[in-house]
């Protein structure tokens, strides 16, 4: 049996180093010691100010004329009950409150709001997914700037908390860093040893392939009924939270082992107790996230991407929160890097294994120390332990002799990266695909068009869609605006992959893929529908081609006929006129800027 990664380490945090940064000014107080609280100050140290300092008093915490001085950090918890992935953070701030105070640290505990991914795909639900990327970050942000919090502790779960968290500590620029709650583990039953929330939505496509059966349905319910545990954690695969998870600690912004310890394990609580003196080190030296998270460190979060055989969405993500600390990250940049980095890792969706298992051959810590010695990532960017990424590394276990779950790079699942930045007349502006190689470089097919999933799901139960047909599913007006939200198609791929229609379908969308999806597949079309992109044009028959080779996505339509389907196009009123989603239709951006929404040209 292999070392655990638990085994190889007694402490979760290195040693913290003594050196300082030049770009981050230390600010002394009167005494000549080092200033902490550099922005509480401003409501703690004034008279004038004796209305705030009245209501501090009233607070957990503040006890002494003393504790007034004392910084004070925002505990951001992403919390829900309602979603395994998230329920148990609020226990995580708790334990990292308690550990801030034992640091001389004041914790302020708060909540935001988390849409789970799983729940909501595949219905209008969906819709508030990617917002709830921008109204986390606009949470956390507005926490810390009206109250004047010296720093930030964040503790993300699912899939757009990493991101939503992660561009508010860009926005504010004080000591901040992010604790992820952790993966969750395997579920399993009888004849299905290793199960996850994919597992459950390939289900019902299963059971259709399987002749609907009461033998197809008991299969169906004990695969439901098993996929995901009382424990608690993210989807295991490596799907968005865990990519994303994975990204944040390849920049820095997160302690080593922080993204593949799972949940349930007692190094996740010992990680939440480290934090008091590792927030109290950011705070003295002025350690800031924009000096962690430079754009090397953005390229050693897509190289990671790109060996682990990460989500689509780290593109969408990734940009959006460089445009936080105002470093311009581009679509072509994540093809620049796809040329030159393998597939390695034998992961869910595509692969065999989760993160459960990446944490026993040493963690995403292992994976890096060997992309360091190979000299694929930059080692010497900054990181929250205020050492650098390569000191950090010093202290990680090597992957150990006879693991199969990262290839060597002579023998990778793909020889370039399996996210393609495709560009033709179907998407001029651009879109991204997700290509492990197991389903081909190249898919010619006849477009049949759709604009919601139903009616594909409805398709495929009809048998429509048929093997041994190729077959592309077109899903439009699902884009960041004609969404709105750019929902997922999760449910579309797993009905397509559960039906055994993988080898005869690709799937395109101005929408998104969830993480968890394999297969052919295209998302982030842009331009969108809603905005009159050419994917508003597509009409049932035509022929589409997808070349990851040559990174061409084009339908077989001469420029003059869609000139003349343009003419004929009318603009579609918007999904919803009023609430969030018409507040977040009228600020987003196209998908290839990581649809932000407080954007230059808003």
């Amino acid at each position: 049996m292999l070392r655990t990664a638990s085994s190889a380490r007694k402490a979760v945090v290195p040693a913290l180093s003594k050196r300082s940064l030049s770009s981050s000014a230390k600010v002394t107080a009167s005494d000549g010691q080092v200033k902490l609280n550099r922005y509480s100050c401003n409501i703690t140290g004034s008279k004038t100010q004796g209305a705030s300092q009245a209501m501090l008093y009233a607070t957990d915490g503040i006890d002494t004329d003393a504790d007034l001085s004392k910084p004070m950090v925002g505990v951001a918890n992403v919390w829900y009950d309602g979603n395994p992935c998230n329920k148990h953070v609020l226990g995580l701030g708790q334990r990292i409150k308690a550990s801030l105070q034992n640091a001389g640290i004041t914790g302020y505990g708060f909540g935001t709001v988390g849409v789970s991914d799983g729940i909501s795909m595949g219905t209008f639900g969906m819709s508030y997914s990617l917002q709830s990327r921008d109204l986390i970050a606009d949470q956390v942000e507005t926490a810390a700037g009206g109250h004047w919090l010296d720093g930030m502790v964040t503790i993300p779960a699912c899939d757009k908390n990493m991101p939503g968290v992660l561009i508010a500590l860009g926005r504010l620029n004080r000591p901040g860093i992010m604790v992820y709650g952790g993966t969750m583990q395997p579920g399993s039953c009888d004849f299905a040893p290793k199960l996850d929330v994919i597992s459950a939505f390939q289900s019902y496509g299963k059971y259709l392939e399987e002749g609907e059966t009461a033998e197809a349905e008991k299969r169906r319910y004990e695969v439901v009924r098993n996929s995901c545990r009382k424990e608690g954690g993210s989807c295991g695969g490596m799907y968005t939270a865990n990519t994303m998870a994975s990204a944040a600690e390849a920049m820095g912004m997160s302690l080593p082992h922080s993204s593949s310890t799972p949940a349930a394990y007692k190094e996740k609580l010992e990680e939440c107790d480290a934090i008091g003196p590792v927030m109290y080190n950011l705070l003295e030296k002025n350690i800031l996230p924009r000096d962690i998270m430079t754009r090397a460190a953005f390229e050693n979060a897509i190289v990671l991407t790109m060996i682990l055989g990460g989500s689509t969405n780290a593109v969408l993500h990734l940009i959006a929160i460089a445009n936080s600390v105002g470093i311009k990250l581009t679509i072509d940049d994540f093809q620049d890097v796809s040329n030159r980095i393998p597939f390695l890792a034998d992961l869910k969706p595509s692969g065999k294994y989760v993160m459960e298992d990446v944490h026993h051959i040493g963690g995403i810590p292992a994976i890096l120390k060997f992309l360091h010695k190979e000299k694929l990532i930059d080692g010497s960017i900054m990181t929250v332990t205020g050492k650098t990424l390569a000191e950090n590394l010093e202290k990680a276990q090597d992957l150990p002799h006879g693991q199969d779950i990262i290839r060597p790079l002579n023998n990778p699942i793909k020889s370039t990266g399996h996210i393609r930045i495709l560009k033709g007349n179907l998407a001029p502006g651009g879109c991204v695909s997700k290509i492990t190689g197991k389903e081909g470089l190249k898919f010619t097919g006849k477009a049949m068009v759709f604009d919601n999933e139903d009616d594909v799901v409805k398709a495929i139960e009809e048998k429509r869609i048929k093997v041994g047909e190729k077959t592309v599913i077109v899903l439009n007006y699902l884009g960041p605006k004609g969404g709105p939200g750019m929902p997922e198609m999760l449910k579309t791929t797993s009905m397509v992959m559960g039906a055994g229609l993988g080898l005869d379908v690709a799937c395109v969308t101005d929408g998104r893929f969830s993480g968890g999806t394999h297969g052919f597949t295209v998302g982030h079309v842009v331009p969108e529908a809603q905005t009159g992109g050419p994917i508003a044009l597509i009409q049932d028959g035509d022929i589409v081609r997808i070349d990851a080779v040559n990174n061409t996505i084009d339908m077989d339509v001469s420029a003059e006929e869609l000139e003349r389907r343009r003419k004929l196009w009318k603009p579609r009123e918007p999904k919803v006129k009023s609430g969030t989603l018409w507040k977040y239709y009228k600020m987003v951006g196209d998908a290839s800027h990581g649809a932000i929404t407080d954007g230059p040209e808003h």
